[in-house]
C-alpha cells in the first residue's frame, strides 16, 4: 500500500509539472569540497578582509553558513591527511608529502555508496601512481602526484599535471588553475545524472605569487616579479585571491546551469594560514600570514558552507570546527555511516549547517610534526579563547593571540583555570596515541635550538 501511495505521488507531481528526471535521483546529494591552498581567515571579504575582492565567496556566505572558528593544521599535507581520514595526525601521520596507503578516506566511504568520485588540483600525498584510486577516487587531474616537489613543473603558467596517471605538460601559456577547473566542471557535466563527490583541491593561492590571466601583465616578460601596492598589499597575491573567487563562481554557475545547485552541498575552506609575513588588511587591523606556525595565523582559515534549502541562510556560527570534522560531515550529508572500527576523531557539523544545535566540540587538538627529521614541533589543545600545550605553556588567546606571553597553569583562576583543566583532559586523551612504530620523542623548538627552528620555518614557507 505504501509503495502504491508513493507511486501515485510521483505520478501526480509529474502531471502537475513539478517533477523532473533531475529530481528523481535526489536521495543522495552531490558534494563539492573546495580546499584553497594557503588562504587564511583574513583573506575573505565576508570574514572582514578589506584588501581583496571576493564577491562570490561573500555571496555564498550570505546565503549559507559561515564558520568563524575553523582550525586546520599549519601546513598542507598534515591538514589534508586529517581532512581525508577524520583522524588526528598523532595516530596516522607519517611524513610530509605522504599519506599511509592503508588510510581510509572519505572517497573510500562514498564510492561504495554509489558516488562518482573525483579529485582535481594539488595532490602531495605520495608518488605511487595507484594512490588516488587506492584512496577512492575514480578519476583525477593532479599537480605534484608522481612528480613530487623537486621534480614537478610549476602549477601556474605552463604547468605540468597528471591526468588519471598520465603526465601532461603544457607549454602555450595555459594557466594551471584553469585546466584543473575545466576538468572539474567536465566531471560535473559527465556525472550530472548520479550523485558525485568532487574534492577540488585548488592550487591557488600558494606562492610563487604570479600574474593570473586576469592580470594586466600575464605572460609578459617580468610578470613573475612581485608588485606591491601603495597600501603594502602584494598585487599578484590580490589577483590570485580574486581568481580563486572567480573559479569558485564558475563552479557554482555550472551547478546552476545543470539544475544541480539545490541538491549540492558546497564546502569552501583554506588548508592552512596565508604565507608567512603576507600583509592583509581587515579594516584598520594589519594581519600577517603565519603558514607553518602552530598559532592562529597559521591555522585559522575561512569556512563557508552552502546547501540551498538545507543550510541556514545567512547564519554565522561560532562553533569550533577542525580538520578532522570534514569526513563525518560529508558522510552524514551523504547518508553514509562511518565504520566504528576507524575510530575517527572528527564530529559532524552538518546539524549546525542546518541551523540545529548539533554537538559542537568543546576543544580542538593538534599534533604537529610535518617532517620526520624535525620531530614534533607542537602539541596542544585549544578552545576559542584558551590554549594549553603539552609543554605546559598556557595562553589566553583573547589577550595574546600571537602567543608571546605564556602563563603558568598553577597561577590561573576562574574561567582560565577551568579551561586549563578541560584542555589537560584533552591532552591526556592523546598522551599514548602515537603508534609505537612511528613514535618519536617530543623535540620542541627550545630543545632543537633557534637555528634549527629558523631553518625549518623557512622550509615550511616554500611547501
Amino acid at each position: 500500500m505504501k509503495q502504491l501511495v508513493t507511486l501515485l505521488s510521483v505520478l501526480l507531481a509529474f502531471c502537475c509539472g513539478h517533477f523532473s528526471f533531475a529530481t528523481a535521483s535526489t536521495a543522495k546529494p552531490n558534494i563539492v569540497l573546495i580546499l584553497a591552498d594557503d588562504l587564511g581567515y583574513e583573506c575573505v571579504g565576508a570574514d572582514g578582509c578589506t584588501s581583496y575582492k571576493t564577491p562570490v565567496l561573500d555571496k555564498l556566505a550570505a546565503s549559507g553558513v559561515r564558520f568563524d572558528h575553523c582550525y586546520v593544521q599549519p601546513l598542507c599535507t598534515p591538514t589534508r591527511v586529517q581532512m581525508m581520514t577524520g583522524i588526528y595526525n598523532v595516530r596516522i601521520y607519517t611524513d610530509f608529502g605522504h599519506m599511509d596507503p592503508k588510510c581510509v578516506t572519505f572517497a573510500n566511504l562514498l564510492k561504495p555508496a554509489g558516488y562518482a568520485t573525483c579529485m582535481a588540483g594539488k595532490w602531495q600525498l605520495g608518488e605511487d601512481v595507484e594512490l588516488p584510486k587506492k584512496f577512492g577516487f575514480d578519476e583525477y587531474c593532479l599537480w605534484q602526484h608522481t612528480r613530487a616537489a623537486k621534480n614537478a613543473p610549476g602549477r601556474y603558467m605552463n604547468p605540468g599535471l597528471e591526468i588519471n596517471g598520465v603526465v601532461k605538460d603544457f607549454t602555450h601559456k595555459e594557466y594551471g588553475p584553469d585546466i584543473i577547473s575545466d576538468y572539474a566542471l567536465d566531471f560535473i557535466q559527465r556525472k550530472k545524472d548520479k550523485p558525485f563527490f568532487l574534492y577540488y583541491t585548488m592550487m591557488l593561492t600558494h606562492g610563487p605569487f604570479q600574474a593570473t590571466p586576469d592580470s594586466a601583465d600575464y605572460g609578459k616578460k617580468g610578470s613573475a616579479k612581485n608588485s606591491v601596492r601603495p597600501d603594502g598589499i602584494n598585487q599578484h597575491f590580490s589577483d590570485m585571491v580574486a581568481y580563486t573567487d572567480k573559479l569558485t563562481g564558475k563552479l557554482l554557475a555550472k551547478l546552476d546551469g545543470l539544475g544541480l545547485r539545490d541538491n549540492t552541498l558546497v564546502i569552501f575552506l583554506g588548508d592552512n594560514g596565508t604565507q608567512r609575513g603576507m600583509l592583509t588588511l581587515m579594516g584598520e587591523r594589519k594581519v600577517y600570514g603565519g603558514k607553518g606556525l602552530p598559532t592562529d595565523a597559521g591555522m585559522h582559515v575561512p569556512l563557508i558552507v552552502s546547501w540551498p534549502g538545507q543550510a541556514a541562510a545567512g547564519k554565522v556560527s561560532r562553533d569550533l570546527v577542525d580538520s578532522t570534522d570534514f569526513l563525518p560531515t560529508v558522510c552524514e550529508a551523504a547518508g553514509v555511516p562511518v565504520p566504528a572500527e576507524l575510530k575517527i576523531d572528527g564530529r559532524s557539523f552538518l546539524p549546525q549547517v542546518r541551523g540545529d544545535p548539533g554537538r559542537p566540540r568543546a576543544w580542538y587538538y593538534s599534533w604537529y610534526g610535518p617532517r620526520k627529521e624535525q620531530g614534533i614541533i607542537a602539541e596542544f589543545a585549544a578552545t576559542r579563547d584558551f590554549k594549553l600545550s603539552r609543554t605546559g605553556d598556557f595562553h589566553d588567546l583573547r589577550k595574546d593571540l600571537e602567543e608571546k606571553h605564556p602563563l603558568k597553569v598553577e597561577a590561573l583562576t576562574g574561567e582560565a583555570a577551568a579551561a586549563a583543566k578541560l584542555l589537560q583532559s584533552a591532552l591526556d586523551r592523546y598522551k599514548d596515541a602515537r603508534p609505537a612504530a612511528q613514535a618519536k620523542p617530543f623535540v620542541g623548538p627550545k630543545a632543537r635550538g633557534k637555528k634549527n627552528v629558523e631553518s625549518a620555518n623557512k622550509k615550511d614557507e616554500k611547501l
